[in-house]
């Protein structure tokens, strides 16, 4: 947000957005000119929700701003990595926009005014200004700056005053789908009927033989198979083998990673720089001066964890004492300077469960209460904060389990923040809270910590040298200059004695090509600019440089039978196989007789203990079918039919079963069906929306 620069005294508001309007220049430039053939063609679209066409300009300004809100919160421009994840959240705050919004209406749901001077000034400020507006000095939460700021606004010019609209909208639209996902959370319930099918399936346990046949104990040759058979097959289960749109691909990558000199270099100049730490008269300008870090010199408030480099190496930290350097898992050195430690105002941790009762009358108050009230005596005498938080609670908190984290004592209101801070121990406080907001059940979960920590940071990352680099890219150009068509891609390998690697059936939408990641433009060529038997241009990625081949490519739809002939293939020989399997083990009474028929391949072990909430079957794998049959059965030396499953046919017979028993409460399992179906509530309306939308992703064609 381009508040936090001002805020943080690194650079002026009107920076973040010039440099925004700089951005949408360069990404511009001919693309968005007025002339542009792409925008003028009909290739001009990413994409479509409920039915509306989404333009390249129109998917750019929203990348754009959230591309701004990423580099105001962090202070740095995202990487490519992190550039593809704003993508995305661009792309699904424009489907929320209108898959969302007609729901929001149905339902009445509503941010006011006052609720959203709450969220930017008042009590509840959104945690995202919270975190950014942090006094670098104390480490603390600063609301003056943020009220110095909003009343600058009144005299700033219309381009920030726009920016700052945009982030309340940002922050309405956030707790709009708080509240709408709350709302679907909330109104999960689990009937006792279905505890009860719950807890017996758990505890219903089955003592069981089982004999296991293989597919392999059938040979290939052993049935026949016809194309009219694969074709019959893949037409009765075409959902089981819809294609994306993918393309085959192959490469040969050149390693731009640090030689053994570019080690020893950086090795040698952190040592010296570390030595100079040491000494320093002031930590904070030296480190800002020498280190790569993006927070080189950061006060870690009470509950902080501090790096987990220095934690690792170092056991308990002075102040004053320089630590390092370490080298660390991503290939960085770095050292710790402890400039200060000094005790400041308490903060503590804890968790909380709201009833609300803003608006109310003192009739719904008293009914709100009572609820409260029993909620929490049934967590004395049960446990299930956690569970009973996500249950109840009204607020953003809810999905944490009611965590809120680290806070001092001025952030909460008075009633709240007395309560928690009057506990001698952590867990739960033995009454309720009345606040403004409502009535609140705590849960202390860490006592108040009163010790911050200025810690100066030296950071250098080990990279290949500019001589390292070229020596690969000059190897890698001769080659791509060398390899007009796929087949002088391969004949130049061999000689060169390059490996040449497949990548095959990559999705349009994906970063990586196997284990090679934020490979975008590489499979953005693919898809977009390159005939087949085409080798591209030389591409940079992370560690190397990379020479590509397009083998071929496929459009998304129903597969055609040549596209999946392997899998199909599998899928009809093992249905054979099991009928096979089957028509021998006819006549045979006892699974010794039935394992004599595939003495190599079949097996008869034991389970003592299958649960009938089980869908696998120790030693043999996925088996939900099998286990339903076993339990199933009634009586003591039963046998199952032969079953066929995906890892082959079974046949189990049962040596005992016993039920699960009556208990007198099924509410615990109630608490955990409610919990568990709240969960997954949010993300399937979401995905149902976006069917009901028909969502179509254009978008790889242009990133």
């Amino acid at each position: 947000m381009a508040l936090i620069k001002q805020i943080r005294q690194r650079t002026g508001l009107a920076i973040g957005v010039i440099a925004g309007g700089l951005i949408l220049f360069l990404l511009g430039g001919d693309l968005l000119s007025p002339n542009s053939t792409l925008l003028n063609s009909s290739q001009n679209i990413v994409g479509e929700i409920a039915g509306e066409e989404i333009t390249y300009e129109e998917y750019i300004q929203q990348v754009e701003e959230f591309r701004q809100s990423f580099q105001q919160r962090t202070g740095r421009a995202p990487s490519e990595v992190e550039m593809f994840s704003v993508r995305e959240q661009a792309w699904q705050a424009m489907i929320v926009e209108r898959v969302f919004k007609e729901e929001y209406e149905k339902l009445g749901l509503t941010i006011s005014d006052a609720e959203l001077v709450d969220m930017v000034q008042g009590k509840n400020i959104v945690a995202e200004l919270r975190q950014q507006l942090v006094n670098p000095q104390t480490g603390e939460f600063d609301k003056t700056q943020l009220i110095s700021f909003l009343q600058s606004l009144e005299t700033a010019d219309p381009a920030q005053q726009a920016f700052w609209a945009q982030q309340e909208q940002l922050f309405a639209d956030s707790r709009l789908r708080i509240k709408y996902d709350n709302l679907l959370s909330t109104s999960e319930y689990a009937t006792t009927a279905e505890a009860k099918a719950a807890y017996k399936a758990d505890n219903s346990v089955a003592d069981v033989t089982h004999l296991y046949v293989p597919f392999y104990a059938v040979p290939d040759s052993a049935v026949k198979i016809t194309d009219s058979e694969l074709s019959a097959y893949l037409a009765k289960n075409q959902g089981k083998f819809q294609t994306g749109n993918t393309a085959n691909i192959e490469y040969v990558s050149f390693s731009i990673l640090p030689s053994g000199e570019d080690s020893a270099a950086v090795i040698s100049e952190i040592t010296e720089l570390t030595e100079g730490l040491r000494n320093a008269d002031n930590d904070s300008v030296y480190v800002t001066r020498n280190s790569e870090s993006q927070f080189p010199f950061f006060t870690y408030r009470p509950g902080a964890e501090l790096p987990q480099p220095l934690l690792s190496n170092v056991d308990e930290i002075e102040a004053g004492q320089t630590y390092g350097p370490f080298v660390t898992p991503n290939s960085t050195y770095v050292s710790y300077k402890v400039s200060d430690q000094y005790e400041g105002t308490p903060r503590m941790r804890a968790s909380h469960i709201l009833f609300g009762t803003e608006g109310m009358s003192d009739l719904a108050k008293a009914d709100v209460r009572t609820q409260a009230q029993q909620v929490l005596e049934d967590i004395q005498a049960n446990g299930g904060f956690e569970l009973a938080a996500r249950q109840y609670g009204q607020d953003a908190s809810a999905q944490q389990g009611g965590d809120l984290g680290w806070f001092a004592k001025e952030d909460f209101v008075k009633e709240f923040a007395d309560a928690t801070y009057a506990v001698k121990t952590v867990g739960l406080i033995p009454r309720l809270v009345e606040t403004e907001y409502g009535y609140h059940i705590i849960k202390v979960t860490e006592m108040p910590k009163s010790t911050y920590t200025k810690l100066a940071m030296l950071e250098l990352e080990l990279v290949a040298s500019d001589q390292t680099r070229n020596e690969a890219f000059r190897n890698a150009d001769s080659f791509a200059a060398e390899s007009g068509n796929r087949n002088q891609f391969t004949e130049n390998a061999q000689e060169q004695g390059y490996r040449i690697i497949q990548a095959n059936a990559v999705d349009a939408q994906s970063r990586n090509l196997n284990n090679i990641q934020s490979a975008r433009e590489v499979i953005r060529w693919a898809f977009s600019e390159a005939s087949e038997e085409e080798v591209s241009p030389v591409f940079e990625l992370d560690n190397l440089y990379l020479v590509a081949t397009l083998v071929n490519k496929k459009e998304a739809g129903d597969a055609k039978l040549a596209d999946v002939k392997d899998q199909v293939t599998l899928q009809v020989r093992n249905e054979k196989k099991a009928a096979y399997i089957k028509e021998q083990l006819k006549g045979k009474n006892t699974l010794e007789e039935m394992q004599a028929v595939f003495p190599d391949a079949a097996s008869i072990s034991s389970t003592p203990d299958l649960k009938l909430s089980s869908s696998v079957i120790p030693g043999i794998g996925f088996a939900p079918a099998a286990v339903g049959a076993i339990f199933g059965l009634q009586n003591s030396g039963e046998m199952t039919d032969p079953i066929h499953e995906d890892v082959g046919v079974i046949v189990a017979k049962l040596n005992s079963k016993t039920p699960a028993g009556e208990i007198g409460d099924y509410s615990g399992y109630q608490g955990q069906l409610t919990q568990s179906a709240s969960q997954r509530t949010s993300y399937q309306v979401m995905m149902a929306l976006q069917d009901i939308a028909d969502v179509k992703d254009y978008r790889y064609k242009f990133f």
